[in-house]
């Protein structure tokens, strides 16, 4: 015999299952008395479910049609935990997010009221892209405060910590940020606070973890349109080095000399074109056109390159300093390393 607790859950799935169940089938499924099923009926009902009984020997049990769930029992932090995976779930483009909006509202219409008004003020974007890393601790008050914040559409103050930047006793540090919060968004397994700020009069990101929020909030304000009008496109652009929605700041195009299946697998965002069984097109951004040419580089394979000046001029920096690295005074310093 299953355990109250289980037996319980199965009784709730059977009579969710089918609108009517005779006393004696549920009985039979459970594995237990009708006397018992009649006590969990009632444990049900204490429970809030109402659960309706027809007496005499053909009688049996259903569940209300229409019937609401009784509030789960979440605290905050759990609360908070459900927003954020549905919530990133449901913006992903993995296939499950239809599934996973509806199973938020669904979750959100069975808690208590205190406990919707916060889910509802937690907005998120999830920016697709491999996570390179472990997030950092990030405490559920600061992402329920910046969700917050962003729904009210409320100025926000807060400390940022500078990259290794350690508390204690030392000197004080930058003036407190304040911003007009507009998304909260995951990108590379961080969350990252999307807002326009006030002092320097431009879009920032912020990594949540580095902040800590300064009560009280400030005054509402009037949303601003972010540059590009997708926010997807914005933070993609900004991670990697442009000042706005687009791409990379350096951009070219080179011919290489390897069949395109092969060069597409490793080619990241970039574009390749067949142009032959061994040779194809690549398009591809990068950092600056040094980083770039190296990145080409790394095919080893003949490169042709088709533009712009800023490539070909980059390929031709390399091909000094490779061939100062593999000249005569470092082929003296190599020996010199290999007989110590």
């Amino acid at each position: 015999m299953a355990k109250t607790s289980v037996r319980l859950l199965l009784l709730l799935s059977l009579l969710q299952a089918r609108r009517d169940w005779p006393g004696a089938v549920l009985a039979e499924r459970l594995g237990v008395s009708p006397r018992t099923v009649r006590r969990d009926v009632d444990r049900l009902r204490e429970l809030g479910y109402p659960v309706a009984a027809e007496k005499g020997p053909d009688g049996g049990y259903r569940l209300d049609a229409g019937a609401e769930l009784p509030p789960l029992l979440f605290d905050d932090e759990q609360a908070v935990a459900l927003a954020v995976a549905l919530r990133v779930a449901a913006s992903g483009g993995d296939g499950i997010g239809e599934g996973a909006a509806r199973a938020l509202n669904t979750v959100r219409q069975v808690m208590p009221a205190r406990l919707r008004r916060r889910i509802d003020a937690f907005q998120v974007t999830a920016v697709e892209r491999p996570a390179l890393r472990a997030e950092p601790g990030i405490g559920g008050g600061v992402l329920r405060a910046l969700g917050a914040a962003v729904h009210a559409r409320e100025v926000l103050r807060f400390d940022y910590a500078s990259p290794g930047r350690a508390g204690g006793d030392g000197p004080p540090g930058p003036p407190p940020r304040r911003v007009q919060p507009h998304h909260l968004v995951t990108w590379g397994g961080r969350w990252y606070l999307v807002a326009w700020d006030l002092d320097r009069e431009d879009w920032r990101t912020f990594r949540a973890d580095r902040i800590t929020p300064r009560t009280p909030a400030g005054p509402r304000f009037t949303p601003r349109e972010l540059p590009g009008g997708d926010v997807a496109a914005f933070v993609t652009g900004r991670f990697s080095g442009s000042g706005g929605p687009g791409g990379w700041p350096c951009r070219g195009e080179v011919i290489l000399d390897l069949p395109a299946a092969e060069v597409s697998r490793h080619a990241r965002d970039g574009i390749v074109e067949e142009l032959g069984p061994d040779r194809c097109r690549l398009v591809l951004g990068s950092w600056s056109w040094t980083a770039l040419a190296a990145d080409v580089g790394r095919f080893d394979a003949g490169i042709e390159v088709v533009g712009p000046d800023g490539l070909a001029e980059a390929f031709a920096r390399l091909a000094r300093r490779y061939a100062a690295a593999a000249g005569p005074r470092s082929a003296a310093r190599r020996r010199g390393f290999t007989q110590r």
